[in-house]
């Protein structure tokens, strides 16, 4: 007769008498239901936990924010609320901008496309000019998926900035701001609507102001917001908006070789160019009819006259019947103040030129030889 051998088990939930016999092993009749029970115990706690439900526990180890750290977490809740805030506001006027050319015939191809904002209830759109560039035709698409057709108003390439005009009314519009009272460390919510239904949002602060950038035409685009929300190719002339939802910046470029930088032109700017557009049908700058390039002043010169300049500007061509050739001003002159401003760079002409109006007279100050003249000059509009 062959005996039984028996031996206990305690490493499951509970312990297991297993029956030896002729090699098998036999579980004893009541093991089953026992497990179950006991595994069923084990899942209702999980569940408990899962659900949040765990009153009359003690969760050692629960992984929660203490009461001593509960002012750090609210900060970050009202940082995060007032983020979702300004997006649900806002969102609904950022929309996709599609770029379609002629396919041949009726047909046309999508090219590209990018992000605006409408600034206006009856459709007017602020974008960038390189997302609607070389265009045959143009659509919007909202954010709740509707497509509405579009037509280009004006573009301003120096400024990389285009107004086109969506063909809808009643639709909402965000409210451009003063970008001139921003601050560096100021937070900043950049969107976009690249791929159409839903914005894509980015947050930062302000990092640099005063920037400059140059334009494809190689115009220097003055005061630059610099920034540190992410930006995506899509979202180009998307809103860079503040924490009330006032557009401060329209979204324009980013530079690969600086991981995380992104740029901005400021709304101030932006009003000025959608004003010139609307008025006058395209952006008006003066045209002094002069070629020049930037040159160290001597120090002996300098020191003659009295000036603070350590360069000039000096004019290497002049136009023929242009502005400055009737204002008298001739080859190796060199400008050192336009309107009582320090001049040392082709680039302040530029600055100096776009705070006045066309057609108003403006103040030369000229080195010829040793001599120094003050010339008058009117600029008169360029020719694009």
């Amino acid at each position: 007769m062959l005996g039984f051998s028996e031996f206990t088990v305690n490493a499951l939930p509970l312990p297991i008498h297993l029956h030896s016999f002729r090699g098998y092993f036999l579980v004893e009749p009541n093991f089953t239901t026992k497990l179950e029970q006991v595994m069923d115990d084990h899942c209702q706690k999980a569940l408990r936990y899962l659900s949040g439900n765990t009153a009359g526990t003690t969760p050692n180890g629960s992984c929660r924010i203490k009461n001593e750290d509960a002012t750090e977490v609210e900060l970050l809740d009202s940082y995060s609320r007032a983020v979702i805030t300004v997006v649900d506001a806002v969102g609904p006027a950022v929309l996709m901008v599609s770029k379609r050319k002629s396919g041949g015939g009726n047909s046309y191809v999508q090219e590209g496309a990018g992000s605006g904002v409408i600034i206006a209830p009856d459709g007017y759109i602020l974008t960038n000019n390189h997302v609607v560039e070389g265009a045959d035709a143009i659509s919007v698409t909202k954010q709740d998926g509707t497509t509405l057709d579009a037509v280009l108003i004006g573009t301003d390439p120096a400024t990389d900035l285009a107004v086109i005009r969506a063909n809808g009314s009643d639709l909402h519009y965000a409210v451009l701001g003063d970008s001139g009272k921003l601050k560096a460390g100021q937070l900043v919510i950049a969107i976009g609507n690249p791929f159409g239904f839903n914005s894509t949002v980015s947050t930062g602060v302000v990092s640099a102001l005063g920037r400059a950038l140059r334009s494809r035409d190689g115009r220097l685009i003055e005061n630059i917001i610099q920034h540190t929300a992410p930006l995506n190719p899509g979202n180009s002339g998307g809103p860079l908006v503040d924490s009330r939802g006032r557009v401060v910046g329209i979204n324009t470029a980013i530079i690969s070789i600086a991981q995380g930088i992104g740029f901005s032109v400021p709304a101030d700017t932006a009003i000025w160019v959608i004003s010139e557009i609307l008025v006058h049908g395209r952006v008006r700058r003066g045209y002094l009819g002069l070629a020049a390039q930037q040159r160290p002043l001597d120090r002996r010169l300098a020191r003659l006259h009295n000036l603070q300049n350590n360069y000039g500007v000096e004019v290497v061509g002049i136009n023929p019947k242009g502005p400055s050739e009737r204002a008298g001003i001739k080859k190796g002159d060199i400008i050192i103040s336009v309107e009582g401003k320090k001049t040392e760079s082709v680039d302040d002409l530029h600055h100096t030129l776009a705070d006045h109006a066309v057609g108003n007279s403006i103040e030369l100050v000229i080195l010829r030889r040793q001599e120094r003249i003050v010339l008058t000059v009117t600029p008169v509009e360029v020719i694009q």
